[in-house]
């Protein structure tokens, strides 16, 4: 908890925890729609250390998941996914440069936010569910050890699974053993868009992501980190996210780097496994810096070793942690079926939605209680007239 010793064990278990989020779309993005490795791990290590410099506490750094459905579908090339990381980062930075962000955050009842919040963690679980799928008795058999190894107070629970699992994964054939892996320096290269590349990215991926951005990557994140973090979240405003997401897309876009945000699951699983200061994504940027920089056409194969069903384990239980928030337990009866309406849009459709109706059942719900209120009291006296 916040105001607790840091422990280095702690963070470098924790730093472990955004790899559920991190790993299913990376792997996807380079594997199915051909991006280049370098510019991906590149953008995630630069932005995770800069992030963990700056807030000096476990901050996410995520993929933009509208944006990889739609560079897996093959639907972008690599200049619209750099196009698209351009256009965010640039009304990002204006939203936050602005501080538009505030009053817009404002305007959206607390009882939404926790409904998005709890569709968001039911959305990570139930995506950890698919991935051990994969491989069901495996995938048990690792969430039965990870949870076992959290209730050992100040081990790294995370790393060790890992580090279990690709042993058993390598062993029941399940992940391949990497080839020859040679080591040598190499940079990422520019990628500049067109005008072409603009419009047509504003279309299929701008527009889906900016609701979701704002929602989870901002907002969502801004309150949870407070609750977890108290006064070592002093600089997790809404202002600052929506300024460091706007210049890493801008700064990274161009070399090749996958849109970014940060990410209120992200954060929640830091934090469930065991991370305390930024460290964490400073240490986890680290390494796929050294993987972008040193082993670049090998950088596949050693995430490879990694078995989805592992990863999912991970999701499993930071979704989980990230529904079943504090507001949620507290909130008013009045509160629940804007919650319940919101959490269940996120999921069965996109966050976006699930805002507009939520808040559109909140503003009702509010207006017939103010009417109610204001209504004269015509109680029956019991007299016979």
């Amino acid at each position: 908890m916040a105001g607790s010793k840091p422990r280095l064990t702690g963070d470098i278990g924790g730093a472990c925890g955004d790899l559920g989020t991190l790993l299913p779309h990376v792997i996807g993005v380079i594997a199915v729609a051909g991006m280049a490795p370098l510019g991906i791990l590149f953008g995630f290590g630069s932005f995770l250390v800069a992030s963990g410099l700056f807030y000096g506490m476990p901050m996410a750094v995520q993929p933009m998941k509208a944006i990889s459905a739609v560079l897996i579908a093959g639907d972008l090339d690599a200049a619209g996914m750099a196009a698209s990381g351009l256009i965010i980062g640039l009304v990002m930075l204006g939203l936050g440069a602005t501080g538009a962000i505030t009053p817009l955050a404002r305007l959206i009842p607390q009882s939404v936010t926790t409904g998005l919040q709890l569709g968001l963690g039911l959305i990570m679980a139930l995506l950890g569910l698919e991935l051990m799928a994969e491989h069901p008795l495996f995938g048990a058999a690792i969430l039965i050890l990870l949870l076992a190894l959290m209730r050992v107070r100040g081990l790294p629970a995370a790393p060790i699974v890992l580090v279990a699992a690709i042993g058993s994964g390598l062993a029941l054939g399940y992940v391949a053993p990497p080839g020859d892996l040679a080591f040598g320096w190499a940079l990422p290269t520019l990628v500049l868009p067109g005008w072409a590349d603009m419009l047509y990215a504003v279309e299929r991926a701008v527009i889906p992501q900016l609701p979701l951005t704002l929602t989870n990557a901002v907002i969502v994140t801004a309150i949870l980190s407070r609750e977890l973090y108290g006064a070592a979240a002093g600089r997790v405003s809404m202002r600052n996210l929506s300024l460091t997401t706007g210049l890493g897309n801008l700064l990274l876009a161009p070399l090749g780097g996958m849109p970014m945000c940060h990410g209120a699951g992200g954060v929640q699983a830091q934090y469930r496994f065991g991370a305390r200061t930024g460290w964490a994504p400073v240490l986890l940027g680290g390494i796929l810096l050294a993987l972008a920089l040193g082993f670049s056409q090998g950088a596949m194969a050693l995430l490879g070793l990694i078995p989805m069903a592992a990863v999912g384990a991970l999701l499993v239980v930071a979704g989980i942690d990230l529904a079943l928030s504090r507001r949620l337990f507290d909130a008013r009866a009045h509160c629940w079926p804007a919650i319940a309406l919101t959490a269940g849009l996120t999921v069965l459709v996109n966050p976006a939605v699930a805002l507009a109706a939520g808040w559109a059942v909140e503003a009702i719900a509010g207006g017939l209680r103010r009417y109610r209120a204001g209504r004269p009291s015509h109680r029956h006296t019991g007299r016979i007239r």
